[in-house]
Protein backbone atom coordinates (compact mmCIF):
# COMPACT_ATOMS: atom_id res chain seq x y z
CA UNK A 1 0.00 0.00 0.00
CA UNK A 2 2.84 2.34 0.88
CA UNK A 3 4.54 1.66 -2.46
CA UNK A 4 1.26 2.35 -4.27
CA UNK A 5 0.94 5.72 -2.53
CA UNK A 6 4.51 6.63 -3.45
CA UNK A 7 3.87 5.76 -7.12
CA UNK A 8 0.59 7.69 -7.08
CA UNK A 9 2.31 10.69 -5.52
CA UNK A 10 5.03 10.52 -8.17
CA UNK A 11 2.49 10.48 -10.99
CA UNK A 12 0.60 13.39 -9.41
CA UNK A 13 3.82 15.36 -9.00
CA UNK A 14 4.75 14.71 -12.62
CA UNK A 15 1.30 15.84 -13.74
CA UNK A 16 1.47 19.02 -11.66
CA UNK A 17 4.99 19.79 -12.94
CA UNK A 18 3.97 19.16 -16.54
CA UNK A 19 0.84 21.26 -16.17
CA UNK A 20 2.77 24.17 -14.66
CA UNK A 21 5.27 24.06 -17.54
CA UNK A 22 2.58 23.81 -20.18
CA UNK A 23 0.73 26.73 -18.59
CA UNK A 24 3.63 28.95 -19.63
CA UNK A 25 3.71 27.65 -23.23
CA UNK A 26 0.89 28.11 -25.71
CA UNK A 27 -0.19 25.20 -27.90
CA UNK A 28 1.11 26.60 -31.20
CA UNK A 29 4.56 26.82 -29.64
CA UNK A 30 4.31 23.14 -28.69
CA UNK A 31 3.94 22.39 -32.40
CA UNK A 32 7.32 23.99 -33.00
CA UNK A 33 8.97 22.37 -29.96
CA UNK A 34 7.88 18.86 -30.87
CA UNK A 35 8.56 19.58 -34.55
CA UNK A 36 12.12 20.68 -33.83
CA UNK A 37 12.75 17.60 -31.70
CA UNK A 38 11.26 15.14 -34.22
CA UNK A 39 13.15 16.69 -37.15
CA UNK A 40 16.51 16.90 -35.38
CA UNK A 41 16.19 13.38 -34.00
CA UNK A 42 15.39 12.03 -37.46
CA UNK A 43 18.30 13.82 -39.11
CA UNK A 44 20.69 12.82 -36.37
CA UNK A 45 19.72 9.14 -36.50
CA UNK A 46 19.14 8.60 -40.22
CA UNK A 47 21.39 11.23 -41.85
CA UNK A 48 24.27 11.44 -39.36
CA UNK A 49 23.92 7.85 -38.08
CA UNK A 50 24.01 8.81 -34.39
CA UNK A 51 22.32 7.07 -31.48
CA UNK A 52 18.99 8.49 -30.23
CA UNK A 53 20.33 8.53 -26.67
CA UNK A 54 23.25 10.69 -27.74
CA UNK A 55 20.98 13.11 -29.60
CA UNK A 56 18.68 13.39 -26.58
CA UNK A 57 21.62 14.48 -24.45
CA UNK A 58 23.07 16.91 -27.00
CA UNK A 59 21.33 18.28 -30.11
CA UNK A 60 17.82 18.39 -28.64
CA UNK A 61 18.92 19.06 -25.07
CA UNK A 62 18.11 22.76 -25.03
CA UNK A 63 15.56 25.07 -23.41
CA UNK A 64 11.97 23.92 -24.01
CA UNK A 65 13.01 21.41 -26.69
CA UNK A 66 14.18 19.04 -23.98
CA UNK A 67 10.55 18.81 -22.83
CA UNK A 68 9.74 16.75 -25.91
CA UNK A 69 9.68 12.98 -25.77
CA UNK A 70 11.11 11.24 -28.85
CA UNK A 71 10.52 7.80 -30.34
CA UNK A 72 12.47 6.26 -33.22
CA UNK A 73 11.01 3.75 -35.69
CA UNK A 74 13.96 2.22 -37.54
CA UNK A 75 11.82 0.06 -39.80
CA UNK A 76 10.01 3.07 -41.28
CA UNK A 77 12.90 5.55 -40.82
CA UNK A 78 10.60 7.82 -38.86
CA UNK A 79 10.63 9.66 -35.55
CA UNK A 80 7.86 11.04 -33.38
CA UNK A 81 7.94 13.69 -30.66
CA UNK A 82 5.38 15.23 -28.34
CA UNK A 83 5.32 17.31 -25.16
CA UNK A 84 3.52 15.51 -22.33
CA UNK A 85 1.45 13.70 -24.95
CA UNK A 86 0.42 16.90 -26.73
CA UNK A 87 1.11 18.09 -30.27
CA UNK A 88 2.68 14.95 -31.66
CA UNK A 89 4.85 15.58 -34.73
CA UNK A 90 6.37 13.04 -37.09
CA UNK A 91 9.47 13.25 -39.27
CA UNK A 92 10.56 10.77 -41.92
CA UNK A 93 13.78 10.09 -43.79
CA UNK A 94 13.78 10.08 -47.60
CA UNK A 95 16.84 8.72 -49.36
CA UNK A 96 18.74 11.54 -51.10
CA UNK A 97 16.49 14.24 -49.62
CA UNK A 98 17.13 13.77 -45.92
CA UNK A 99 14.68 14.22 -43.08
CA UNK A 100 11.45 16.18 -43.18
CA UNK A 101 8.45 16.85 -40.97
CA UNK A 102 5.25 15.48 -42.46
CA UNK A 103 1.66 16.71 -42.18
CA UNK A 104 -1.79 15.13 -42.37
CA UNK A 105 -1.76 15.37 -46.18
CA UNK A 106 1.39 13.30 -46.56
CA UNK A 107 0.93 10.11 -48.58
CA UNK A 108 3.81 7.65 -48.13
CA UNK A 109 2.75 5.75 -51.25
CA UNK A 110 3.50 8.65 -53.59
CA UNK A 111 7.00 8.14 -55.07
CA UNK A 112 9.56 10.92 -54.92
CA UNK A 113 12.58 11.83 -56.99
CA UNK A 114 16.06 11.97 -55.51
CA UNK A 115 19.24 13.61 -56.81
CA UNK A 116 21.74 11.63 -58.85
CA UNK A 117 25.15 11.50 -57.22
CA UNK A 118 28.72 10.74 -58.21
CA UNK A 119 31.72 9.98 -56.00
CA UNK A 120 35.26 11.33 -56.39
CA UNK A 121 38.28 9.07 -56.36
CA UNK A 122 39.54 7.96 -52.96
CA UNK A 123 43.03 7.67 -54.45
CA UNK A 124 43.35 11.41 -55.04
CA UNK A 125 44.57 13.26 -51.96
CA UNK A 126 42.57 15.90 -50.12
CA UNK A 127 41.36 18.41 -51.14
CA UNK A 128 40.78 17.37 -54.75
CA UNK A 129 39.71 13.86 -53.87
CA UNK A 130 38.77 11.79 -50.87
CA UNK A 131 42.15 10.15 -50.40
CA UNK A 132 44.51 10.51 -47.47
CA UNK A 133 45.87 14.08 -47.11
CA UNK A 134 49.52 14.59 -47.97
CA UNK A 135 51.84 15.07 -45.02
CA UNK A 136 53.59 18.41 -45.39
CA UNK A 137 55.65 20.26 -42.80
CA UNK A 138 56.04 24.02 -43.14
CA UNK A 139 59.19 25.22 -41.38
CA UNK A 140 57.76 28.59 -40.35
CA UNK A 141 54.67 27.22 -38.58
CA UNK A 142 54.75 26.91 -34.80
CA UNK A 143 52.90 23.58 -34.67
CA UNK A 144 53.04 23.38 -30.89
CA UNK A 145 51.32 26.74 -30.55
CA UNK A 146 48.86 25.86 -33.30
CA UNK A 147 47.86 22.63 -31.57
CA UNK A 148 47.45 24.56 -28.32
CA UNK A 149 45.04 27.02 -29.93
CA UNK A 150 43.04 24.23 -31.56
CA UNK A 151 42.92 22.28 -28.29
CA UNK A 152 41.57 25.37 -26.49
CA UNK A 153 38.39 25.17 -28.58
CA UNK A 154 37.47 21.79 -27.11
CA UNK A 155 36.12 22.77 -23.72
CA UNK A 156 32.88 21.80 -22.02
CA UNK A 157 31.31 25.21 -22.63
CA UNK A 158 31.82 25.61 -26.37
CA UNK A 159 31.11 21.91 -27.10
CA UNK A 160 33.29 21.92 -30.20
CA UNK A 161 32.97 18.82 -32.37
CA UNK A 162 35.66 19.49 -34.93
CA UNK A 163 38.33 21.96 -35.99
CA UNK A 164 40.22 21.83 -39.28
CA UNK A 165 42.89 24.27 -40.48
CA UNK A 166 43.94 24.19 -44.13
CA UNK A 167 46.96 26.22 -45.26
CA UNK A 168 48.08 26.32 -48.89
CA UNK A 169 45.76 23.36 -49.60
CA UNK A 170 47.35 21.24 -46.84
CA UNK A 171 45.75 20.21 -43.56
CA UNK A 172 48.00 21.57 -40.81
CA UNK A 173 45.68 20.93 -37.86
CA UNK A 174 42.69 18.63 -37.40
CA UNK A 175 40.96 17.58 -34.21
CA UNK A 176 37.64 15.91 -33.33
CA UNK A 177 35.69 15.52 -30.14
CA UNK A 178 35.19 12.03 -28.76
CA UNK A 179 32.78 10.08 -30.95
CA UNK A 180 33.50 12.14 -34.07
CA UNK A 181 36.01 11.74 -36.90
CA UNK A 182 36.74 12.92 -40.45
CA UNK A 183 33.72 10.98 -41.76
CA UNK A 184 31.15 12.35 -39.30
CA UNK A 185 28.37 14.37 -40.92
CA UNK A 186 27.76 17.71 -39.24
CA UNK A 187 24.88 20.12 -39.79
CA UNK A 188 25.95 23.51 -41.08
CA UNK A 189 22.64 25.25 -40.33
CA UNK A 190 22.85 28.66 -42.02
CA UNK A 191 26.16 27.85 -43.68
CA UNK A 192 23.81 26.24 -46.20
CA UNK A 193 22.88 29.78 -47.29
CA UNK A 194 26.39 30.20 -48.68
CA UNK A 195 25.98 27.01 -50.71
CA UNK A 196 22.68 28.27 -52.10
CA UNK A 197 24.30 31.57 -53.05
CA UNK A 198 27.05 29.70 -54.89
CA UNK A 199 24.46 28.00 -57.09
CA UNK A 200 23.46 31.46 -58.32
CA UNK A 201 27.11 32.23 -58.98
CA UNK A 202 27.33 29.12 -61.14
CA UNK A 203 24.19 30.03 -63.10
CA UNK A 204 25.56 33.54 -63.62
CA UNK A 205 28.88 32.10 -64.85
CA UNK A 206 26.99 29.86 -67.28
CA UNK A 207 25.03 32.84 -68.61
CA UNK A 208 21.69 31.48 -67.38
CA UNK A 209 20.77 34.62 -65.41
CA UNK A 210 21.99 38.05 -64.33
CA UNK A 211 21.74 38.69 -60.61
CA UNK A 212 21.03 42.36 -61.21
CA UNK A 213 17.83 41.54 -63.10
CA UNK A 214 14.43 41.56 -61.42
CA UNK A 215 13.17 38.14 -60.38
CA UNK A 216 10.10 38.21 -62.65
CA UNK A 217 7.93 36.42 -60.08
CA UNK A 218 4.37 36.49 -61.34
CA UNK A 219 3.06 36.88 -57.79
CA UNK A 220 4.81 40.27 -57.55
CA UNK A 221 3.87 41.78 -60.91
CA UNK A 222 0.91 43.80 -59.63
CA UNK A 223 2.78 45.71 -56.91
CA UNK A 224 6.11 47.35 -56.13
CA UNK A 225 7.76 44.01 -55.32
CA UNK A 226 8.21 43.54 -59.07
CA UNK A 227 11.33 45.75 -58.77
CA UNK A 228 13.13 43.32 -56.44
CA UNK A 229 16.24 41.80 -58.02
CA UNK A 230 18.18 38.60 -57.32
CA UNK A 231 20.89 40.87 -55.96
CA UNK A 232 18.51 42.38 -53.40
CA UNK A 233 17.57 38.92 -52.18
CA UNK A 234 21.15 37.66 -52.06
CA UNK A 235 22.08 40.74 -50.01
CA UNK A 236 19.18 40.21 -47.55
CA UNK A 237 18.14 43.71 -48.53
CA UNK A 238 14.91 43.12 -50.45
CA UNK A 239 12.77 45.28 -48.16
CA UNK A 240 10.35 42.40 -47.61
CA UNK A 241 8.79 41.91 -44.20
CA UNK A 242 10.33 39.08 -42.14
CA UNK A 243 10.94 38.21 -38.49
CA UNK A 244 13.93 35.94 -37.77
CA UNK A 245 13.56 35.07 -34.08
CA UNK A 246 14.10 31.55 -32.76
CA UNK A 247 13.03 32.28 -29.19
CA UNK A 248 9.34 32.48 -30.11
CA UNK A 249 6.77 31.82 -32.81
CA UNK A 250 8.15 33.88 -35.69
CA UNK A 251 8.26 33.79 -39.47
CA UNK A 252 11.43 31.70 -39.28
CA UNK A 253 10.21 29.08 -36.80
CA UNK A 254 6.84 28.72 -38.52
CA UNK A 255 8.57 28.21 -41.85
CA UNK A 256 11.06 25.60 -40.64
CA UNK A 257 8.71 23.58 -38.44
CA UNK A 258 5.21 24.10 -39.82
CA UNK A 259 5.39 24.74 -43.57
CA UNK A 260 5.33 22.05 -46.25
CA UNK A 261 6.63 24.50 -48.90
CA UNK A 262 9.31 26.69 -47.35
CA UNK A 263 9.90 28.65 -50.55
CA UNK A 264 6.42 30.18 -50.13
CA UNK A 265 6.89 31.82 -46.72
CA UNK A 266 8.83 34.90 -47.89
CA UNK A 267 7.06 35.04 -51.25
CA UNK A 268 3.79 36.23 -49.69
CA UNK A 269 5.31 38.93 -47.47
CA UNK A 270 4.68 42.61 -48.27
CA UNK A 271 7.32 45.20 -49.00
CA UNK A 272 8.03 47.35 -45.93
CA UNK A 273 11.13 49.22 -47.12
CA UNK A 274 12.83 50.31 -50.32
CA UNK A 275 14.99 47.49 -51.73
CA UNK A 276 18.67 47.78 -50.72
CA UNK A 277 17.82 50.41 -48.05
CA UNK A 278 17.53 48.03 -45.06
CA UNK A 279 19.44 44.88 -44.15
CA UNK A 280 17.12 42.23 -42.67
CA UNK A 281 18.54 38.75 -42.18
CA UNK A 282 15.94 36.28 -43.43
CA UNK A 283 16.03 32.51 -43.79
CA UNK A 284 12.79 32.92 -45.72
CA UNK A 285 14.65 34.91 -48.36
CA UNK A 286 17.15 32.10 -48.92
CA UNK A 287 14.39 29.52 -49.25
CA UNK A 288 12.59 31.83 -51.67
CA UNK A 289 15.83 31.89 -53.70
CA UNK A 290 15.79 28.08 -53.61
CA UNK A 291 12.25 28.10 -54.99
CA UNK A 292 13.14 30.65 -57.66
CA UNK A 293 16.13 28.50 -58.61
CA UNK A 294 13.76 25.70 -59.57
CA UNK A 295 12.35 27.84 -62.39
CA UNK A 296 15.70 27.72 -64.15
CA UNK A 297 15.32 24.03 -64.89
CA UNK A 298 13.09 22.07 -67.24
CA UNK A 299 11.95 19.62 -64.58
CA UNK A 300 12.22 18.63 -60.93
CA UNK A 301 14.97 16.08 -61.55
CA UNK A 302 17.24 18.69 -63.11
CA UNK A 303 16.69 20.98 -60.12
CA UNK A 304 17.49 18.20 -57.66
CA UNK A 305 20.63 17.19 -59.55
CA UNK A 306 22.07 20.68 -60.04
CA UNK A 307 23.67 21.35 -56.61
CA UNK A 308 25.49 18.04 -56.82
CA UNK A 309 26.48 17.85 -60.49
CA UNK A 310 27.61 21.48 -60.69
CA UNK A 311 29.01 22.07 -57.21
CA UNK A 312 29.11 19.54 -54.38
CA UNK A 313 30.13 16.36 -56.18
CA UNK A 314 32.16 18.38 -58.65
CA UNK A 315 34.50 19.52 -55.86
CA UNK A 316 34.44 16.07 -54.17
CA UNK A 317 32.10 17.19 -51.37
CA UNK A 318 30.61 13.73 -51.66
CA UNK A 319 29.48 13.51 -48.06
CA UNK A 320 27.31 16.60 -48.49
CA UNK A 321 23.52 16.46 -48.33
CA UNK A 322 21.03 19.32 -48.58
CA UNK A 323 17.72 18.31 -47.06
CA UNK A 324 14.49 19.19 -48.83
CA UNK A 325 11.05 20.26 -47.60
CA UNK A 326 7.88 18.26 -48.12
CA UNK A 327 7.48 19.75 -51.61
CA UNK A 328 11.07 18.75 -52.45
CA UNK A 329 12.46 22.29 -52.41
CA UNK A 330 15.98 22.41 -51.01
CA UNK A 331 15.98 24.05 -47.57
CA UNK A 332 18.84 26.33 -48.54
CA UNK A 333 18.49 28.37 -45.38
CA UNK A 334 19.40 25.71 -42.87
CA UNK A 335 19.71 22.02 -43.69
CA UNK A 336 23.08 21.33 -45.31
CA UNK A 337 25.19 18.45 -43.96
CA UNK A 338 28.80 17.46 -44.70
CA UNK A 339 31.85 16.12 -42.96
CA UNK A 340 34.43 18.62 -41.75
CA UNK A 341 36.89 18.05 -44.58
CA UNK A 342 34.14 18.59 -47.14
CA UNK A 343 33.09 21.84 -45.47
CA UNK A 344 36.74 22.88 -45.83
CA UNK A 345 36.63 22.08 -49.56
CA UNK A 346 33.79 24.56 -49.91
CA UNK A 347 35.94 27.24 -48.29
CA UNK A 348 38.89 26.35 -50.51
CA UNK A 349 36.74 26.77 -53.61
CA UNK A 350 36.25 30.40 -52.59
CA UNK A 351 39.87 30.82 -51.53
CA UNK A 352 40.77 29.85 -55.12
CA UNK A 353 38.10 32.18 -56.54
CA UNK A 354 36.02 29.42 -58.06
CA UNK A 355 38.87 27.45 -59.62
CA UNK A 356 38.93 23.80 -58.61
CA UNK A 357 42.08 22.05 -59.74
CA UNK A 358 41.93 23.83 -63.10
CA UNK A 359 38.15 23.68 -63.51
CA UNK A 360 36.43 27.06 -63.16
CA UNK A 361 33.20 26.45 -61.21
CA UNK A 362 32.16 30.10 -61.05
CA UNK A 363 33.72 33.35 -62.25
CA UNK A 364 36.52 34.73 -60.05
CA UNK A 365 34.43 37.89 -59.74
CA UNK A 366 31.82 35.94 -57.79
CA UNK A 367 34.16 35.50 -54.82
CA UNK A 368 34.61 39.28 -54.79
CA UNK A 369 30.87 39.81 -55.08
CA UNK A 370 29.90 37.64 -52.12
CA UNK A 371 32.65 39.19 -49.96
CA UNK A 372 31.79 42.81 -50.77
CA UNK A 373 29.53 44.47 -48.17
CA UNK A 374 25.88 44.89 -49.07
CA UNK A 375 25.03 48.57 -49.02
CA UNK A 376 22.74 48.39 -45.98
CA UNK A 377 24.70 45.84 -43.92
CA UNK A 378 27.26 48.21 -42.34
CA UNK A 379 30.09 46.03 -43.57
CA UNK A 380 28.81 42.83 -41.94
CA UNK A 381 27.21 40.95 -44.85
CA UNK A 382 27.84 40.23 -48.49
CA UNK A 383 25.80 37.82 -50.59
CA UNK A 384 24.82 35.06 -48.13
CA UNK A 385 28.25 35.28 -46.49
CA UNK A 386 29.26 37.20 -43.34
CA UNK A 387 32.21 39.60 -43.47
CA UNK A 388 34.91 41.16 -41.30
CA UNK A 389 35.21 44.19 -43.57
CA UNK A 390 34.67 46.70 -40.74
CA UNK A 391 36.70 44.80 -38.16
CA UNK A 392 33.90 43.06 -36.29
CA UNK A 393 36.69 40.70 -35.22
CA UNK A 394 39.32 43.37 -34.56
CA UNK A 395 42.39 41.13 -34.32
CA UNK A 396 42.02 39.25 -37.58
CA UNK A 397 42.37 40.45 -41.19
CA UNK A 398 39.61 42.57 -42.69
CA UNK A 399 39.48 40.33 -45.78
CA UNK A 400 38.07 37.41 -43.78
CA UNK A 401 34.63 36.28 -44.89
CA UNK A 402 32.74 33.21 -43.84
CA UNK A 403 29.79 30.86 -43.92
CA UNK A 404 28.05 31.14 -40.56
CA UNK A 405 25.60 28.75 -38.90
CA UNK A 406 23.63 28.43 -35.67
CA UNK A 407 25.62 27.33 -32.60
CA UNK A 408 28.91 28.51 -34.04
CA UNK A 409 29.28 26.52 -37.27
CA UNK A 410 31.88 28.32 -39.36
CA UNK A 411 33.88 28.07 -42.56
CA UNK A 412 36.34 30.98 -42.49
CA UNK A 413 38.02 32.02 -45.75
CA UNK A 414 41.20 34.04 -45.13
CA UNK A 415 42.63 35.09 -48.54
CA UNK A 416 45.52 37.17 -47.16
CA UNK A 417 46.89 34.08 -45.40
CA UNK A 418 45.93 31.41 -47.95
CA UNK A 419 43.95 29.67 -45.26
CA UNK A 420 40.58 28.08 -44.50
CA UNK A 421 39.45 27.32 -40.95
CA UNK A 422 36.43 25.13 -40.15
CA UNK A 423 34.85 24.86 -36.72
CA UNK A 424 31.74 22.81 -35.89
CA UNK A 425 30.05 22.49 -32.50
CA UNK A 426 27.05 23.17 -30.28
CA UNK A 427 27.97 26.57 -28.87
CA UNK A 428 29.92 29.67 -29.83
CA UNK A 429 33.63 30.44 -29.40
CA UNK A 430 35.51 33.69 -29.08
CA UNK A 431 36.26 33.54 -32.79
CA UNK A 432 38.34 36.71 -32.75
CA UNK A 433 40.86 35.17 -30.32
CA UNK A 434 40.60 31.74 -31.91
CA UNK A 435 41.42 32.93 -35.43
CA UNK A 436 44.12 35.31 -34.23
CA UNK A 437 45.82 32.47 -32.37
CA UNK A 438 45.78 30.25 -35.47
CA UNK A 439 47.09 32.98 -37.76
CA UNK A 440 49.80 33.96 -35.28
CA UNK A 441 51.01 30.36 -35.12
CA UNK A 442 51.09 30.00 -38.89
CA UNK A 443 52.33 33.35 -40.17
CA UNK A 444 55.29 34.87 -38.35
CA UNK A 445 55.22 38.02 -40.50
CA UNK A 446 51.62 38.64 -39.43
CA UNK A 447 52.63 38.43 -35.75
CA UNK A 448 55.31 41.09 -36.17
CA UNK A 449 52.90 43.20 -38.21
CA UNK A 450 50.06 43.21 -35.66
CA UNK A 451 52.39 43.75 -32.71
Amino acid sequence: MKIFKIILFGILLLFITGFSVLATINLPKLDIISGYSAKMMNSSVFVAQRAPEYTDSTDVNMDLVRLADDRVDYENASTEADVYGLKKRTAIYREGLGSVLINDDYDPDIPYLQPKRSVASDTISFPYGNGKPQDTIFSHIDYKELDKVVESAFDSISKTRSVLVVYKDHIIAEKYAEGFNENSLLLGWSMTKSILSTLYGILQYEGKLNIHDVTGLKEWQEDERKEITYNHLLHMSSGLEWEEDYSKISDATKMLFLEADMSHSQLIKPLVAEPESVFNYSSGTTNLLSGILKREFKDQQSYLDFPYTHLLDKISMNSALIEADLESNYVGSSYGWANTRDWAKFGLLYLHKGNWNGDQIFDHYWAEYVSTPAKASKGRYGAQFWLNAEGYMPDVPRDVYYADGFQGQRVFIIPSHDMVVVRMGLDHLDFNSFLKGIIDAVDVSWVSEVR
